[in-house]
């Protein structure tokens, strides 16, 4: 096992998390998300010393990539990025759907729906069983009444996340179920540990965020969809 950072920023709060061998040694949040960027780096830089620990000892870090945020993405991926260039050490990057998942995976229902807010009536979501085994792999979806109809006849769903709220006052089906389940960089450790025991490492000089939807990059003028 390792000593791994971890990072979140793809959602609304962003949270850190420093762990070895699986076992939680330090976390810290930030609610406040315009501040994220300004926030990661010294709570990363404060983290590491008050545990005794010199940021040369880190053996890889762990980021969400998306969907999500993103500003919050890029400011998570860059930071991370950064850090493993510096070190030579390797990147894991976890889809910010599939920590949520994961997080959601004791609970009793047939599958898990993540979903995060994109504004309006839009959300980025998935469906996974209780295997985190795909059934629908991760897009944006508008949401209406009819949503998930066909699924719901048969299947209970659970669906969780900062965008299940605006689904809940649409839909009736008995199948239906909500929680409020939040993720943070202390979910990733599990995940994390197995990917980095597994040697399932990102590429460090082509590893982007998973926006999904696309986006306009104003320095280049140009719309992209990854």
């Amino acid at each position: 096992m390792a000593l791994i950072l971890h990072i979140d920023t793809s959602i609304d709060i962003a949270s850190i998390c420093l762990s070895q061998n699986e076992v939680i040694l330090s976390s810290a949040q930030n609610e406040n998300m315009k501040d994220h960027a300004a926030w990661l780096q010294a709570a990363i830089a404060d983290m590491i010393v008050s545990c005794g620990l010199s940021i040369n000892k880190l053996e890889a870090v762990a980021v969400t990539n998306g969907p999500g945020s993103y500003t919050g993405l890029r400011v998570g991926l860059s930071t991370a990025k950064g850090i493993c260039y510096a070190l030579k050490i390797p990147l894991i990057t976890i889809g910010t759907l599939e920590l949520m998942a994961f997080k959601a995976k004791d609970y009793e229902t047939d599958l898990l729906c993540p979903m995060i807010d994109a504004r309006r009536m839009e959300v980025f979501t998935a469906i996974y069983d209780k295997n985190l085994y795909e059934i629908e792999k991760p897009h944006a979806r508008i949401l209406d009444k009819n949503s998930f109809e066909s699924i719901l006849s048969y299947k209970k769903i659970l669906f969780f996340g900062n965008g299940s709220e605006k689904f809940k006052p649409l839909i009736k089906s008995k199948n239906c179920l909500f929680e409020n389940i939040k993720i943070a960089a202390s979910d990733m450790v599990i995940i994390a540990n197995q990917y980095f025991t597994k040697s399932e490492f990102a590429n460090l000089a082509y590893a982007q965020p998973v926006y999904i939807k696309d986006f306009f990059n104003p320095s280049s003028g140009s719309t992209t969809k990854l």
